[in-house]
């Protein structure tokens, strides 16, 4: 791709998700500065799902788009690194669309207005003008950290600009000179180098910039022409000097670890003569008044970041004075969405009166069962995959200091984990029990006892979806191969355990099959959902065939109202 467009944008933003979701846990256990609270990578994934959340679909200028995208990350960002990820975002967006004609339609070409300034010396100038926003928006930038990440970035791309290099080249350069920063945190950083690990921040920085290059590039993220030998990140890029020579992928974010030590090794932990307190919220001031503000928090503690403009602002600062840091914010404007996290609050949690488990359901009557047993439920599945915002809001609105997510999904694991990280930041206590199929949450939801403990109540959950093992039933879409062999357009498919195993040619001899695949390691019951469109005739022939053939299982049929799959079978 040769153009800055509006589909870049979505195509970008979609592939970094996607890789960020990936790195989540692996940047997470990077996270040792500026406190060891291991939550950078999830900070990172929902500030940019906000973000991803807020672009619009349709029609839109680039200029509109970026302001929206940027946005969005200002409203959602968490964490130190959430913030200042914000900033560059939001900065760079905009310088790019500042030469964009208003009345130009989105993806309709350039986005310059000028013809003189090529898109890759605008991007160059873009992620410069990013990275001294970033470092304008904290009152006491730290080298080895994430800003010196943007920092060189931007003059990679800046010098392959000069050198008239293509785009993709540019962005090829800017992530060279991440990584390569990168590997250098270590030497910056005395907490850095006593942990034997890369800067969390900067290594989901790289993360980001390499999806952008493997967009303009066109090559799988992951890939590169040459990776550096105590590098952490994904993405593509060479760097210049310290690489292995040669064709190389980077698999995961803390795939080289090892090369600068692991995480896992000698522990260090931050002292205890630190701030105590993170306080975060949104403001609505006068931008005249924000660098005064800046300052004013300087004052009451460390790691300040002040990020936005026209009047909207995200605040972050580490303090012992929550009081002081919100008291600022009141003398200018009006402060809101504030969020207060106590860094050493590790006490144990004393007896509780409630929990609340929160289940994703795949069709209208899953979500009774799940409500009837107790659940919170927030809607999924298939085509329409819950978000970590959805599921932070039912944990917020459920007000119970205990939560339980059933996420039914193996495609939502990641999400709830996410969302789970996010809660416990509040201290909120949360589990989640890595339900892959919607029989296996019903499985769990029906052992659930509010008067057992927590942890105990996490063992039964997790041992009865675990003994659960599952199956389906569905309509081929499309020719596809299966780990079943080839399978055409129409043909029924029976699924065993997440994985395709028959291929048949009509529904019944499916669900027979699965069923009693399902079957041939025992059980006693077998729970059947029907979907939205299958056939009552379906659902006798199933039952029929397991009581005629296992008089020892006991055989219930519910309505689950789920798309796609025409039955669900558990068996126990």
């Amino acid at each position: 791709m040769g153009e800055l467009t509006v589909g870049v944008l979505r195509s970008w933003a979609r592939v970094a998700l996607t890789e960020l979701r990936r790195a989540r846990a692996e940047i997470d256990e990077l996270n040792v500065y500026p406190v060891p609270d291991g939550d950078t990578g999830t900070n990172l994934y929902l500030t940019w799902e906000a973000a991803c959340d807020a672009l619009p679909d349709g029609e839109l200028t680039f200029a509109e788009a970026v302001q929206a995208f940027g946005r969005g990350a200002l409203l959602g960002a968490r964490g130190n690194s959430g913030v200042i990820t914000s900033q560059l975002v939001r900065a760079c967006g905009l310088r790019l669309a500042e030469n964009l004609p208003r009345d130009q339609e989105a993806d309709a070409g350039s986005v310059l207005a000028d013809p003189r300034m090529s898109e890759a010396a605008a991007l160059a100038n873009a992620l410069a003008f990013a990275a001294d926003a970033a470092y304008g928006a904290v009152a006491q930038p730290v080298e080895g950290t994430m800003l010196t990440v943007a920092r060189k970035a931007a003059d990679g791309a800046l010098a392959a600009a000069n050198e008239g290099k293509t785009l993709a080249e540019v962005c090829l350069a800017a992530v060279a000179g991440a990584r390569l920063a990168l590997t250098k945190t270590t030497e910056q950083l005395d907490v850095l180098r006593r942990a034997g690990v890369v800067d969390a921040g900067g290594a989901g920085l790289v993360v980001i910039l390499g999806a952008m290059e493997s967009v303009l590039s066109g090559r799988p993220p992951g890939q590169s022409t040459g990776v550096p030998r105590r590098v952490t990140g994904t993405g593509s890029g060479a760097a210049e000097a310290d690489q292995v020579g040669g064709p190389s992928t980077a698999g995961s974010v803390g795939g080289e670890v090892g090369a600068l030590g692991s995480a896992d090794g000698p522990a260090y932990e931050v002292g205890g003569d630190g701030p105590a307190y993170e306080v975060m919220y949104l403001l609505d001031a006068a931008d005249e008044r924000i660098g005064d503000f800046r300052r004013a928090l300087a004052g009451l503690g460390d790691s300040v970041v002040v990020v936005g403009g026209d009047e909207l602002w995200n605040v972050h600062v580490h303090t012992d004075d929550v009081g002081a840091a919100i008291e600022q914010g009141i003398a200018i404007g009006r402060p809101h969405r504030i969020r207060v996290t106590h860094f050493a609050d590790v006490a144990p949690h004393a007896p509780i009166a409630s929990r609340a488990v929160i289940a994703v359901a795949a069709g209208d009557g899953l979500a009774k069962l799940f409500v009837e047993a107790g659940a919170v439920v927030v809607k999924g599945g298939p085509g329409r995959r819950c978000s970590t915002g959805e599921l932070l809001t039912a944990i917020e609105q459920s007000g119970a200091p205990e939560i339980v997510i059933l996420p039914n999904d193996k495609d939502s694991i990641a999400v709830a984990e996410a969302a789970a990280t996010a809660a416990r930041q509040n201290g909120i206590r949360v589990a989640v029990i890595r339900t892959r199929a919607q029989v296996q949450g019903l499985a769990a939801i029906a052992v659930h006892d509010d008067d057992l403990s927590f942890d105990d109540a996490v063992v039964q959950l997790s041992a009865a979806a675990g003994q659960t093992r599952h199956g389906a039933v569905t309509i081929a879409v499309k020719d596809a191969w299966t780990m079943a062999g080839t399978c055409r357009i129409g043909d029924a498919l029976g699924v065993v355990d997440g994985d395709f195993a028959l291929i048949t040619e009509d529904l019944v001899a499916a669900a027979t099959g699965v069923a009693d695949r399902l079957l041939g390691g025992g059980g006693e019951l077998m729970t059947v959902v029907r979907g939205a469109n299958a056939s009552p005739d379906l659902v006798d022939a199933l039952v029929r065939h397991v009581r005629r053939n296992r008089k020892d299982v006991d055989v219930v049929v519910y309505d689950g109202g789920q798309e796609r799959y025409p039955l669900l079978i558990g068996v126990e």
